[in-house]
């Protein structure tokens, strides 16, 4: 057996070879406030780490609605969660 290509089978993802897949299904979209309570982060730091590059960026959906892929918000909280990450808060637990 070729032990190269090894899936482990998570609850709505799958690992292969290390890489986390989430599958395709239904996007869901996240409003400012949502993403504020779930990253702990307020709107001027969101928008500020968004500018440089340290946060997901937003899409539009008109003139005042800003929203934010749930699954890419939830990728950098588990980036930024991970023990051997570079971020200044690597390894808290939440």
């Amino acid at each position: 057996m070729n032990r190269s290509h090894v899936v482990t089978e998570l609850p709505g993802t799958a690992t292969v070879d290390g890489v986390v897949s989430v599958p395709a299904g239904p996007t869901r979209l996240l409003r400012l406030p949502e993403v504020m309570s779930r990253v702990g982060l307020k709107r001027s730091s969101i928008y500020q780490r968004m500018s440089e590059g340290r946060f997901p960026k937003s899409r539009s959906l008109g003139s005042k609605c800003a929203v934010w892929v749930e699954a890419e918000i939830d990728a950098w909280i588990a980036e930024v969660f991970k023990p051997n990450s570079t971020h200044a808060w690597a390894g808290m637990s939440l």
